[in-house]
């Protein structure tokens, strides 16, 4: 209907083939139009079966029944829904689909963004891999790309030797959701390797990240099921098991792999356990300095808390300014949502502090300082808020730097730091498309080799700055910049 070649769904019932959930939705209006004949009769049996609301994603091979509103993963008595994926799968492998696939995206590429492409007087094709969406993963791909763009993170993962988890008659051949199978030996390490290495190595076919989601499935019981998550919530875990399996060795994965670089947390907090530090602490970590004072006898009390990233308020004057030329007030930056976290701010009547003086609790202020500043500085905006009864969405547009973001005025010793120590560039953009949490839809931007890449799950296009400084960013990721005379450290 709308010759869209991005996401097709084809009708089980019928065969048709309609553009997808987040294109313009036409499957989803083949669904509705074919309801409307029943609206006054009662559904028999009969005509149960030929309501046409079951639909399969020819990219993901995942199935999407609008009627439940929801990916499925049963499948009939006969397999048919697996037979359907199984020609879909010979389709492509196909020489003639995957060459004729080939030349279509080299010209659509070079058309497009012909004037990308020839920046720096050369017309390569693009090498950038985008990931299958497997039902509603959307918000794993956005990570995956985002981390995959930050190159010290990226290049420590791809160099670790291969291990080699499963040897049968599956090996070698690629499986469809083998999340019931029986197997304990699961390494997110070897996994989340594997993955990076598949991006950027100049396919021009989608890679399907079926293998890495089992693992997830087995080790992170929040994200089991289809149905949509937060990508922040999401990148905390993943980071957070990452780290502590590169510690304890766990799969075959040796622990040479551990940095043995001094790491200045302490080894009581939780990013270093026995005082280790991985490629994760040692990339993504800083510390924050906690001051809380006494506003009745006035005792300080600091404490030292490390992070991976930052999780930052929209300020509340902000929060009602819908687009980024709204001309109600100043627009929102990022230096507004770092104030916010870092100014003294008096504590309410649910947060009181325990003074060891006064041997009560008291009214206090508090005020965050940033100790240590990482390698990668994560910064999370909260756009989602809870009311009484649900989570809303704070549409906010802010403003956000691509290069030069200066983090001195928030150090707690600023003059001990060098010139450029405390600069920040842009390397990748999380941003969520919708207006709730559970729903919506996830896309990542992200720098490669100087040329900015929008990647939308399999689909991946050359973009521009001007695209990228219009995004209403969610997860921000921010690469220290590299003093000129100093020597790469990791």
């Amino acid at each position: 209907v709308c010759r869209s070649n991005k996401s097709p769904w084809v009708c089980l019932t019928c065969s048709s083939v309609h553009c997808g959930r987040y294109v313009n939705g036409h499957a989803k209006k083949h669904y509705e139009d074919a309801q409307i004949p029943m609206t006054h009769h009662k559904k028999t049996e009969k005509q149960e079966k030929v309501q046409h609301t079951v639909c399969m994603d020819c990219s993901s091979y995942s199935t999407y029944c609008y009627r439940c509103d929801d990916f499925v993963v049963n499948d009939t008595k006969m397999g048919l829904v697996q037979k359907v994926r199984e020609h879909l799968q010979n389709l492509e492998n196909s020489a003639f689909t995957s060459d004729r696939h080939r030349k279509r995206k080299l010209l659509e590429n070079s058309s497009l963004n012909s004037k990308l492409l020839k920046v720096n007087g050369s017309t390569t094709a693009l090498c950038a891999t985008g990931l299958r969406n497997l039902g509603n993963t959307c918000f794993m791909n956005a990570i995956l790309q985002s981390l995959s763009n930050i190159q010290q993170f990226c290049c420590y993962f791809k160099e670790l030797p291969a291990v080699e988890l499963r040897n049968g008659k599956t090996a070698g051949r690629r499986t469809y959701h083998t999340r019931s199978q029986g197997d304990n030996n699961v390494s997110l390490v070897e996994e989340f390797r594997k993955t990076l290495c598949a991006l950027w190595q100049g396919s021009q076919t989608a890679f399907s990240p079926e293998s890495l989601f089992y693992v997830v499935w087995k080790i992170m019981p929040n994200f089991r099921g289809y149905q949509q998550q937060d990508a922040h919530e999401f990148m905390r875990y993943l980071l957070d098991h990452l780290h502590l399996e590169l510690q304890g060795g766990f799969n075959g994965v040796s622990r040479s792999v551990i940095l043995q670089e001094n790491s200045s947390l302490s080894a009581s907090n939780k990013c270093c356990i026995n005082g280790a530090s991985t490629v994760v602490t040692a990339i993504f970590g800083g510390i924050l300095q906690n001051e809380v004072n006494c506003l009745i006898c006035g005792t300080e009390s600091r404490k030292f808390d490390p992070f991976l990233d930052l999780s930052l308020d929209i300020p509340s004057q902000f929060r009602n300014k819908r687009t980024k030329n709204q001309e109600n007030g100043p627009m929102c930056t990022l230096r507004d949502c770092l104030r916010s976290f870092t100014d003294l701010e008096e504590l309410d009547e649910t947060e009181l502090y325990m003074c060891h003086k006064c041997k009560k609790k008291q009214k206090s202020t508090k005020k965050f300082w940033i100790q240590k500043l990482p390698k990668v500085l994560c910064l999370h905006l909260k756009r989602f808020h809870w009311t009484a009864y649900l989570r809303n969405k704070v549409d906010t547009y802010v403003e956000f730097p691509l290069r030069g973001l200066d983090m001195k005025c928030y150090l707690l010793e600023p003059e001990n730091s060098g010139p450029e120590s405390c600069l920040y560039d842009l390397a990748a953009v999380v941003v969520h498309h919708g207006s709730g949490v559970g729903s919506g839809h996830y896309t990542a931007y992200a720098a490669h080799e100087g040329r900015w890449f929008h990647f939308n799950d399999s689909t991946v296009t050359l973009t521009d700055e001007e695209t990228v400084v219009k995004a209403k960013a969610y997860i921000l990721f921010y690469v220290e910049r590299q003093a000129k005379s100093g020597s790469d450290k990791l």
